[in-house]
């Protein structure tokens, strides 16, 4: 917990209940061992009809957090800016740490052996936080691909999937992507599989898991008005109607629970717990290397 007060601040009555509620809903998540954005906090607010759905609630909600951050009534570590994060360089104090963290990274290629190899991808970067251990725990690559990517990153991302399926002896590919349920988000499929098809990427699945139309029916996150503005509107509004629904409305252990689905479907376990079991050796291995340049 880091609970840091910088400011006094006076909050009134109604003010203070709303602060509770935050963090009781922060110890929720921080018991699962989760990260909340502020935008996922809100919809945590909407999705218990504690608040209605609208910008003007959000920016309240938002603005009270903030306030109730610096006056040190809300762990400042329980909300995370996907958007701005610092880039910093590893440093060792000796040659025997620097081993030691390689072997805790150490890993074999896992998706060895397996029949296909498989990607992770998601339209916005304020999810990584829930998806990055995931993504480490199956060793697959994780891409946030900002909604429509650029004609430079596809590129490079066919050629890393086509290296990876050569390298790794796999019959085909699959990109399980979580975005949007809007006229962009559901278009996403079609524009990804397309372009790295155009690329050379031919034995390619791309797999939207989530959100789906049923996932909004099962989970009933709050609706948002369909972008009017979208070039992919009229065909969107066509087939679901004038409603859209956005992924941080999604609980991340729901998030984190289908993701895993996805990789389970795809994966040979045995395969993968073997080599698993090499790397465990390996690094008994390099451990007692270690012990002796001591």
């Amino acid at each position: 917990m880091s609970k840091e007060q910088f400011r006094t601040i006076n909050f009134r009555p109604a003010a203070r209940a709303r602060i509770d509620q935050i963090n009781e809903i922060i110890d929720d998540y921080q018991q699962q061992g989760l990260k909340l954005t502020a935008r996922q906090l809100y919809y945590q607010f909407v999705s218990k009809e504690l608040i209605p759905n609208s910008q003007v609630e959000y920016k309240k909600l938002t603005s009270l957090l903030t306030d109730a951050r610096y006056a040190g009534m809300v762990d400042w570590s329980a909300i995370e800016d996907r958007g701005r994060e610092a880039s910093s360089w590893a440093e060792y104090d000796s040659i025997e740490q620097l081993v030691r963290s390689a072997i805790r990274t150490f890993r074999l290629p896992r998706w060895a052996g397996q029949h296909s190899y498989s990607e992770l991808w998601v339209e916005k970067q304020a999810l990584a936080g829930v998806l990055e251990p995931i993504a480490m725990a199956y060793h697959a690559t994780l891409v946030v691909n900002k909604g429509y990517s650029s004609a430079s990153a596809m590129k490079e991302s066919a050629d890393r999937i086509m290296r990876s399926m050569e390298d790794g002896g796999h019959q085909e590919a699959n990109i399980f992507y979580l975005g949007d349920h809007d006229p962009s988000g559901e278009d996403m499929v079609r524009d990804i599989e397309e372009r790295l098809d155009e690329f050379g990427v031919h034995d390619l699945a791309v797999l939207k898991v989530a959100l789906t139309t049923p996932q909004v029916k099962q989970y009933k996150p709050p609706p948002n008005p369909a972008k009017l503005t979208d070039p992919r509107a009229a065909g969107y509004i066509a087939r679901h109607g004038q409603k859209s629904w956005e992924l941080d409305a999604i609980p991340p252990q729901v998030l984190a629970q289908l993701v895993r689905q996805a990789f389970d479907a795809v994966i040979d376990d045995d395969k993968m717990q073997a080599i698993k079991d090499k790397e465990a050796k390996d690094k008994t291995r390099l451990l007692a290397a270690v012990a002796k340049i001591k």
